[in-house]
């Protein structure tokens, strides 16, 4: 027996429909140059309606891939609902990706125009000129444009086009976005988003049991836009009806971000580990007034329980500790603390928080042994995390090599797990970043989390390096906060009381700075072949066991 319920397709024109009629006065606010840009989603919805009318007059058919390359800004957010509304597929292009991989990825997907922002034309000038496919260049903002002179201007193409669309009706199963993986080993691999996905994606976002967004929030992504949706952050505010605070080409900079998040009345934030690092810096020598902030939203790689300790202690703001990628469209699981959890010592709570934390409704996993067993939830058994569900990716675009990240419809991350009673995963590492010493596995990610914890200690990457007796040994990769010493002595002594012997580093090397993937994470691959050669000290780590 079947449901005798409608069938409503579940497409983004019916969130930007919601946003539009519901909340016509609310705003989205974006730092430009030479100030803040200000408009209402009753503004969004016509700019929306030019846009597609633009896109329609340059040839834009449905199923055809727009390309942008920008930053968090409203012309982005009318990207994000101009193009998969009318039935074309957005495909953000990541600007911090070298040109050559740019174009490789633009001419995989076969974009047809590609949207970018002025303060960025000469960077892409670099990539046009590799270019199969695209027939248009379209330039966002009023900046010099002579770097590519074929192309066309935004707002120019908005004032010639009337804001009366009419939206197709689409299929929810239809493509809506692209994004690409960073490719930290061979090519990219393409990741093509459902309208059906998006929403769900976004329902699930504003569920009161995750992040919970209402239209009483000011929501500011500091995650790129560019990038794996901006965690879903834009599409999930507009189905709220929240305010958007976009901080543009500024995502990087403290002050900026500490402006906006006072004047804006901003109360969720979103980035991964590198960017709360270098605000917090900023906040502890020079107070601002963060007391709207009901929550941060931290991911990308593992968030270390020294920073989320020192947020709350020092800033009063809790940080929630997010797990996902572009593949699962892409929040996955969340570190948010169930009742029977709000009674324990407040250390206990931190190290909870430093957990990726429990799968979120609407994904399922399992994490699988070397032998193809799945591991018991008793916090210390190591597998691979596979996940499904209904964001989550059932292949990659064009791409048969792909196949074998996906075992019986499950998807499998990469990443190395265990999980404890509560089913609280905790990641140990990347299945490439492990170093196997002896035989045995040691994760860099838990030793990376306690050497942040140091006093002196900004940013740590661990590494294993070629060991003639033990196959790998790890190296800690150190950069200190601004005036502090230390030695390697005093950091592998803070260690000591942490680990098991055969855990310690061999050795601490003092960088200037960790070399950063596209998306902010640690370049591990960067330091494996920089250290590659390393000589370790001639008294190496115990025998694991």
């Amino acid at each position: 027996m079947r449901g005798l319920m409608q069938d409503d397709q579940l497409t983004i024109t019916r969130i930007l429909e919601r946003a539009v009629s519901f909340h016509p006065h609310q705003q989205i606010v974006t730092k430009v140059a030479d100030g803040i840009h200000r408009q209402s989603y009753e503004e969004l919805g016509e700019r929306v309606g030019r846009l597609a009318g633009a896109l329609r007059s340059l040839g834009v058919r449905p199923g055809d891939r727009v390309g942008s390359f920008g930053f968090n800004t409203y012309r982005h957010l009318e990207l994000y609902f101009a193009v998969p509304c009318m039935g074309s597929v957005l495909h953000t292009l990541n600007i911090r990706l070298h040109p050559d991989q740019v174009a490789w990825i633009a001419n995989h997907a076969e974009d047809s125009v590609v949207f970018v922002d002025d303060v960025l034309v000469p960077a892409f000038a670099k990539i046009a000129p590799q270019l199969g496919t695209v027939r248009h260049v379209v330039v966002m903002g009023d900046g010099d444009r002579s770097a590519l002179p074929d192309s066309l201007d935004y707002e120019a193409l908005l004032a010639e086009v009337s804001p009366e669309y009419e939206w197709p009706e689409i299929d929810e199963d239809d493509a809506s976005a692209m994004c690409y993986t960073s490719g930290t080993t061979g090519n990219p691999k393409g990741v093509v988003y459902s309208h059906r996905s998006m929403v769900l994606h976004s329902s699930m976002i504003n569920l009161a049991e995750t992040i919970g967004l209402t239209a009483r929030d000011a929501v500011l992504p500091v995650v790129p836009m560019f990038h794996a949706n901006a965690w879903g952050m834009p599409y999930a505010a507009a189905m709220a009806g929240a305010k958007h605070v976009y901080a543009g080409q500024f995502s990087a900079d403290p002050p900026s971000l500490a402006d906006l998040v006072e004047a804006e009345g901003v109360t969720v934030l979103a980035g991964v580990p590198t960017v709360w690092i270098g605000l917090l810096q900023y906040l502890e020598s020079t107070p601002r007034d963060f007391s709207s902030v009901r929550s941060i939203t931290c991911g990308g790689s593992a968030v270390p329980a020294s920073l989320i300790e020192r947020f709350k202690r020092q800033i009063g703001v809790e940080i929630v500790q997010g797990w996902g990628m572009t593949e699962t469209g892409p929040v996955a699981a969340l570190s948010q603390l169930p009742p029977s959890m709000e009674d324990l010592p407040e250390g206990e709570r931190f190290r909870m928080r430093a957990k990726q934390g429990r799968v979120v409704p609407g994904v399922r996993f399992r994490v699988v042994a070397e032998d193809g067993t799945v591991v018991p939830w008793d916090a210390k058994t190591m597998g691979e995390v596979q996940v499904k569900g209904n964001w989550v990716a059932a292949e990659y675009y064009n791409d048969p090599t792909g196949a074998e990240r996906f075992t019986e419809g499950w998807l499998r991350t990469g990443d190395v797990a265990v999980v404890d009673e509560h089913g609280f995963m905790q990641l140990v590492d990347r299945t490439k970043d492990l170093v196997k010493s002896g035989g045995e596995w040691i994760s860099s990610v838990e030793i990376e989390g306690a050497l942040m914890g140091h006093p002196a200690v900004l940013e740590a990457a661990v590494i294993g390096v070629p060991h003639e007796k033990w196959s790998e040994r790890p190296l800690a990769c150190v950069v200190l906060k601004p005036g502090q010493t230390t030695t390697r002595e005093d950091v592998l002594a803070f260690l000591e009381p942490k680990f098991a012997r055969w855990w310690l580093p061999d050795d601490v090397v003092f960088l200037e700075e960790i070399p950063k993937t596209s998306v902010g994470k640690f370049d591990k691959k960067v330091l494996r072949e920089d250290f590659k050669g390393h000589q370790l000290p001639p008294e190496p780590g115990s025998s694991p066991g």
